[in-house]
């Protein structure tokens, strides 16, 4: 049945005047890829010490080692994160939502962050399904209250969130 519709709807575009068949396939081409960038240059700012982030870092980055396009997960816990390298976001803002810069420099935070950050490993359609009208509501709320309770659940305190959290050793 797509085949049929997809045949009809390209020899139609064929027959329209260039002018407008330029302008269509474009339209067309645009609403047909609204996946998010899978090229390289996606930045991902991450909490290297929150467990449960880093957990899905590690899984992100095993699905991502045979692909030609790399993303650098920034580890926001580290001394050396400098915010002003990475358009300006810093620790505060990065510990209270997930931050993924695209390819384009733009950036994306809470559940948009994490649809580009999955496209650019390969899982577009995880981001596209989060991102789907009737289920963004509940991405937003559950990721809302994830990122309101991540430090408490994993044994963290609010001083995290201003700043540097200390590593603990057991």
């Amino acid at each position: 049945m797509f085949s049929n519709v997809r045949t009809c709807l390209t020899s139609g575009l064929a027959r329209l005047p260039s002018c407008v068949n330029s302008r269509v396939t474009s339209v067309l081409c645009k609403h047909q890829h609204r996946t998010f960038s899978s090229e390289s240059g996606v930045r991902v700012l991450y909490d290297g010490l929150c467990p449960i982030c880093v957990t899905e870092i590690r899984f992100l980055q095993f699905l991502q080692r045979n692909r030609p396009e790399k993303v650098d997960f920034i580890d926001i816990s580290l001394p050396s994160y400098d915010g002003t390298k990475y358009k300006d976001i810093t620790y505060e803002m990065a510990m209270k939502e997930m931050h993924v810069i695209d390819k384009k420099d733009k950036v994306h935070s809470g559940v948009p962050a994490f649809a580009v950050m999955y496209s650019a490993v390969g899982l577009g359609w995880l981001g596209r399904f989060m991102m789907w009208s009737p289920v963004r509501p509940f991405m937003d709320k559950s990721y809302d209250i994830f990122a309101r309770n991540r430090l408490k659940w994993t044994g963290r305190g609010e001083e995290c969130t201003t700043g540097r959290c200390e590593k603990k050793i057991p």
